[in-house]
């Protein structure tokens, strides 16, 4: 019993900085994010440029309610 408390002082320390770190890997890999201090360099922008970076795909519903036509809100009275 002495010798498995002695292992596991040794051992649990190591393997839980171990699942952090992949925790984190994991979490910085899911939000795009780098690492602390490993930041991308963006171009430097100039006055009176527009730059877009992403344009968001649409989706069918979008699609077909564009095809369709105007459509005004209305309230009915009574």
């Amino acid at each position: 019993m002495w010798l498995i408390r002695m292992i596991a002082k040794l051992l649990l320390p190591f393997l839980f900085k171990k699942m952090v770190k992949k925790a984190q890997d994991k979490f910085n890999s899911s939000t795009g994010q780098q690492p602390f201090g490993q930041q991308q360099a963006h171009p430097p922008r100039t006055n009176g440029k527009i730059s877009i970076d992403f344009i968001p795909p649409k989706d069918k519903e979008a699609r077909a309610a564009d095809k369709a036509g105007d459509f005004i809100d209305f309230e009915d009275l009574k």
